[in-house]
């Protein structure tokens, strides 16, 4: 069955995943790259590197948040550094619900695509996430999202147990995001 979307808005498919047990530990890929902690990151830099990962994937709900309101949502933010000191990805955990952690935001900056730096990146986010106390890791991604994503979650053990059609307001229609961020998802009027 068919559904039609609204002129000037997106669709996609979201899967919801999760991981009830911790995984056996694994090797870390070796990997240039490191993570950084941001303790109350600042909302305009936080923009700024959500969009840089985000944006060919058309994430733009953080940017649409005042700095007030992007604050309040704002879980555990981690930077993904370069070794030139350049912040190219990111990670958002979310620790508030008592024996859970929720991925909000994953993702390197499209340029890292391929090269191998997403393995490293799932091994600190498995150490980083289940930490004492948490029983269930989970996760959302979407048909926008890179084509690796949906695998990469379930080669690293995840279990899809639900899926959902979201439509949205284009983004880049709304100027949240610049007109030709993301080529390969068309703009429809």
């Amino acid at each position: 069955m068919l559904s039609p979307v609204p002129s000037g808005h997106v669709a996609t498919v979201v899967t919801f995943l999760e991981m009830r047990e911790r995984p056996r530990p694994r090797p870390v890929p070796s990997s240039p790259l490191r993570m950084a902690r941001w303790h109350d990151p600042d909302p305009a830099r936080y923009r700024l590197l959500f969009e840089r990962v985000g944006g060919r994937w058309l994430w733009y709900s953080r940017l649409a948040m005042d700095d007030a309101t992007l604050r309040a949502n704002m879980a555990e933010v981690h930077a993904v550094i370069d070794p030139r000191g350049v912040e190219v990805g990111m990670l958002e955990l979310d620790f508030r619900t008592a024996g859970e952690c929720l991925i909000r935001f994953l993702g390197l900056v499209p340029e890292l695509a391929g090269k191998g730096h997403g393995r490293w990146l799932f091994a600190q986010v498995m150490a980083l996430a289940w930490r004492e106390g948490v029983e269930r890791v989970h996760v959302t991604t979407c048909s926008l999202d890179h084509a690796a994503a949906l695998p990469s979650y379930l080669k690293a053990g995840f279990t899809a147990f639900r899926r959902a059609l979201e439509t949205f307001p284009d983004p880049r229609l709304a100027g949240l995001l610049p007109a030709d961020i993301a080529p390969q998802i068309p703009v429809i009027r």
